[in-house]
């Protein structure tokens, strides 16, 4: 791979696909920049996949536009050499060798054989390479998904459900892998249900539900803006405490622990109502919702297939 790349983004504007009376994506406008990991989270059914198809050409938008620096994908010069994706891992001939895989999409984007061992020892199938891809595992499938993305050194990339398939260790190379290419200047867009996963690698959200835009902003941004103040404290005098917090006003519940969530409050506040009253603390702690927490209560509302406990 090279050290930088020319600055190439992705921005949609009014992107809208219809399929008869079904609205798979409803007038979405985002971006996604150079040097930036873009993580695209959505329920089931939000249209995520269809997005990326429609940028990479394979889905023709009903109203609307996707680009890639500022150009359709079949305006650009060197298609393979701007743009790489991985949609579906597993869509190849599964009596070809990895090796062989690569090497007819490298001769089609015009491409050599050398460039073919570079990305196969990249994603850490240097041994695999004579294999046939029907004897590989999911996480095998899914590196050789992404070193067919890589295959042309491009300045955008795009992943859909890269970390399906992969034990820890390779999650952790993936996650890796992508901050290193974000490094370089390239632009990442990536979807993935692995919520944590995403808070670790993520640096912009792009959060749809029902094919419309549910939020876009960085990851700290999304998490500040949507995450409710609370403050856990426990103490060898909670009924004392509890007291106090209640004639200063602020809101509070019990927990099992036994401790007190307050809500609408800093850990400093807490302490200084404590100090004052000689309340001694065992705990002072800020509640940070995860990723997930937030996703879920956001896209409550947009999710269209939802499972119900029997």
């Amino acid at each position: 791979m090279t050290t930088t790349k020319t600055p190439v983004g992705i921005r949609a504007q009014g992107l809208t696909k219809r399929y008869g009376d079904k609205v798979a994506v409803d007038d979405l406008s985002f971006t996604a920049e150079p040097g930036v990991i873009t993580g695209f989270l959505g329920p089931n059914g939000a249209g995520k996949s269809t997005t990326m198809r429609m940028l990479l050409g394979l889905v023709k938008p009903t109203r609307g536009t996707i680009t890639i620096g500022g150009r359709h994908i079949a305006e650009l010069d060197e298609p393979a050499r701007t743009v790489g994706a991985l949609l579906d891992a597993r869509a190849l001939h599964p009596r070809r060798t990895a090796f062989d895989h690569l090497l007819a999409m490298a001769q089609t984007a015009g491409l050599g054989r050398k460039r073919v061992g570079e990305v196969l020892d990249l994603v850490g199938l240097a041994d695999a390479a004579t294999r046939r891809a029907g004897e590989f595992s999911l996480g095998m499938h899914q590196r050789l998904g992404i070193a067919a993305a890589l295959l042309g050194d491009p300045a955008v990339l795009v992943f859909d459900e890269p970390l399906n398939g992969l034990d820890p260790e390779g999650i952790r190379w993936a996650r890796t892998l992508m901050r290193e290419l974000a490094t370089e200047g390239r632009t990442i867009l990536f979807s993935s249900h692995l919520m944590s996963e995403m808070e670790l690698t993520a640096d912009n959200l792009v959060v749809v539900g029902r094919g419309r835009l549910v939020a876009e902003s960085t990851l700290e941004d999304f998490v500040r803006a949507n995450t409710t103040q609370a403050v856990t404290v426990s103490s060898p005098a909670l009924d004392d405490l509890a007291r106090a917090l209640t004639r200063a006003g602020i809101t509070f519940e019990r927990t099992a622990v036994p401790s007190l969530l307050v809500t609408g409050a800093e850990p400093g506040m807490v302490g200084k109502i404590a100090a004052a009253e000689g309340i001694p603390l065992d705990e002072l702690t800020r509640v940070r919702e995860s990723l997930e927490d937030i996703f879920l209560r956001l896209t409550h509302d947009v999710i269209e297939y939802e499972s119900h406990a029997a």
